[in-house]
């Protein structure tokens, strides 16, 4: 095996090389930290409640997962239990307990991932396999059929070990790793039938990137770019390694990467595939990739986002090819609210999709695409106690209009659930909290962008190699005032990018009292390049206006109704704030009324309102179709909520869009 640690002392003297064709630079693992606010309390959720809760449910009789390690490992008896990727939803919740312990230095958590890390290494068999549903069942196979999801699970062993190492410093889970992306190496990256379409679960491309990253050693980004160049390649037939599962554009192999001007198939699959591509990109710079993916980020967030920035539109359909599909994307401006899936996983990949972009271009359109999911549709996958989750989430919400119980305990459910038997995504966002204080800034040439707002320091090394300390203060996203204080910094010019949200309309910004003479263009990041020192001040004030939204003329489920945004935060109406025995269908928005918000720090984990007068109907019929004239409406005074605070006053109806009568 190569020296690592020879090839990483080196890779470290060449920072200013690492990934060359992006615009800009990630943080290092520790990098940033959230000091207070709204993502410093959720991180304080994350460690206190969050990782806690589901380490008991994952390390215990109820998630089963690390009893599967034991069992692989002769530890224990029993059978394999769970989703055949619930390897990979462990190895998420490993890589977040690595995010955390970086920030914390908590003993008790390395302790824990050292337990599971022995016992994952135990359970590896000695060619570097390991997949705890294949070795535990009999009359299954290594890599015989592409349903058991083992590149699934491989990738995120993958990303978990690169994290850990990263964070800890320690190889116990990267050596596990390397012998896995080895084996894999040996089946695939010879050219075979049998084995061409089977990386249809992409996390294991970006995996790859990450430990190609890691080790220098070429032979993992080129098995990455060998998965990516064997999707569309080979005839669409269902034959041994496929029964079981859908084929064609549900799984992105009908049109090869590079051809691709639509997003087809399971969100999840696609949009993991798009990540990989990007970090590819990154590497490489092979600009066939890079216009595939600026084509395919356009169609998903222009023509198949919902406005919480949600994605996966149907839970069974077809593409426009007609192939099946399921968890995924269908037609362009298709928006159903009721039955909108939403995957939490979706709308996380959405804004990983992003964040690469945002790295390879540096436009700010992509943190807005980031910001939006953040607040909104992947918050909403998780209750405000850390403790209960949604594994979809449409925008509207009525009892007793669809049969839940055939998906109870699996993926659709009226309310949050303690224990999803699919637990793809509550790790998926928990580790997504846990490295996002990474995604707040980013370094540039000769400088830093601010990304994301919230309390926060920031310690890092600029690429030329010299210091720079920021400390951010903000009591966003309830208040548009964003002050930014240079701690320390080298004495010649260098620049500071902070991003102006798209929905910023006249924000102003000032360094040290005095107003910039640049320009503040929402969508677009102010520059302000100067000879900073200890003690400057930039402050950002961005107009926080209650806004009406309507969606584009061809979403037909939405034609004449309007929701409601303040800031990044999507709003909703909810049964609990209507009268007894109101439905959720009778409310009609005021398009004159002057809606007022209303900070309430003891409500829902502190969150500001919205405030202000509705209408209720009171003439509605039950039959298919009524004759109407003038309906009849009765005025109400209530409060709106951000969509992602829903459903934890018990079960309760919900819609985001609502009609609107003007006038």
């Amino acid at each position: 095996m190569m020296n690592i640690d020879l090839e990483i002392e080196k890779r470290n003297e060449l920072k200013s090389v690492e990934s060359p064709f992006n615009k800009m630079r990630a943080l290092e693992v520790t990098d940033c930290e959230w000091t207070d606010g709204f993502w410093g309390s959720k991180f304080d959720k994350l460690y206190e409640t969050m990782l806690p809760y589901m380490g008991e449910v994952l390390c215990g009789d109820i998630g089963h997962a690390l009893n599967n390690f034991k069992i692989a490992a002769g530890e224990k008896t029993g059978k394999h239990q769970g989703m055949f990727w619930h390897d990979g939803d462990f190895y998420k919740f490993l890589e977040a307990e690595a995010y955390v312990y970086a920030k914390t230095k908590d003993p008790k958590l390395l302790e824990k991932l050292d337990e599971y890390i022995r016992i994952i290494g135990n359970a590896q068999e000695e060619d570097g396999y390991i997949h705890t549903y294949v070795q535990t069942t009999d009359g299954v196979d290594r890599f015989e059929n592409r349903k058991y999801h083992e590149m699934y699970n491989i990738g995120h062993l993958l990303i978990s070990a690169c994290v850990h190492y990263k964070a800890t410093e320690q190889r116990s889970l990267l050596d596990i790793a390397i012998k896995q992306a080895d084996l894999l190496c040996t089946i695939f990256m010879p050219e075979t039938k049998h084995y061409g379409r089977f990386g249809f679960n992409q996390t294991q491309i970006m995996g790859l990137v990450e430990l190609y990253r890691i080790t220098m050693d070429k032979k993992y980004l080129s098995l990455a770019e060998r998965f990516i160049d064997n999707r569309g390649k080979y005839e669409v037939e269902h034959h041994a390694t496929t029964e079981g599962y859908p084929i064609g554009d549900m799984v992105q192999e009908r049109t090869p990467l590079r051809e691709a001007t639509e997003a087809v198939g399971h969100a999840v699959l696609a949009l993991y595939y798009y990540a990989g591509a990007a970090d590819v990109y990154a590497e490489t710079g092979e600009k066939a990739l890079v216009d595939a993916l600026d084509r395919l980020w356009e169609n998903v967030t222009g023509k198949k986002m919902y406005v919480t920035g949600a994605v996966g539109q149907a839970h069974y359909g077809a593409s426009t090819n007609l192939d099946m599909i399921e968890e995924g994307f269908i037609d362009e401006y298709m928006m159903p609210n009721m039955t909108a899936y939403n995957e939490t996983c979706a709308n996380l990949c959405n804004a990983m999709f992003s964040y690469r972009m945002l790295q390879i271009h540096g436009a700010s359109k992509y943190a807005d695409i980031i910001e939006l999911v953040l607040y909104n549709s992947a918050l909403s996958g998780i209750g405000i106690e850390g403790k209960d989750y949604f594994y979809a989430n449409p925008l509207r919400m009525i009892h007793n209009t669809r049969d839940y119980q055939a998906h109870e305990n699996i993926t659709e459910t009226p309310y949050r659930k303690p224990y999803l038997d699919c637990f793809c995504c509550p790790p998926n966002l928990v580790r997504t909290l846990a490295k996002l204080s990474g995604w707040a800034y980013s370094l540039t040439d000769n400088g830093v962008s601010v990304n994301l707002f919230g309390g926060n320091h920031l310690d890092t090394a600029m690429i030329d190699g010299s210091k720079i300390k920021l400390k951010q203060d903000t009591e966003y996203p309830w208040k548009g005032i964003v002050k930014i204080t240079v701690e320390e910094c080298k004495t010649t010019d260098f620049e500071i990018k902070i991003r102006i949200p798209i929905w910023a309309t006249g924000s102003t910004l000032k360094v040290n009292g005095e107003t910039v003479t640049i320009d503040v263009v929402p969508g677009k990041y102010a520059v302000v390049n100067r000879a900073w020192k200890a003690g400057d001040v930039i402050v950002l004030d961005m107009p926080m206006e209650i806004t009406f939204v309507e969606g584009h003329p061809r979403i037909e489920e939405v034609r004449n109704q309007i929701a409601i945004k303040r800031g990044p935060i999507v709003y909703c109406i909810e049964s609990p704030d209507l009268p007894e025995n109101t439905s959720i269908l009778d409310v009609y928005i005021k398009g004159s009324e002057d809606f007022k918000a209303n900070h309430r720090e003891d409500f829902l984990g502190g969150v500001t309102t919205i405030e202000g007068e509705i209408l209720i109907r009171s003439d509605k019929s039950t039959d298919i179709y009524n004759v109407v004239k003038r309906p009849n409406w009765s005025a109400y005074k209530t409060q709106l909520v951000p969509y992602f605070a829903w459903s934890n006053r018990g079960q309760a109806e919900m819609t985001v869009f609502m009609p609107v009568v003007w006038g």
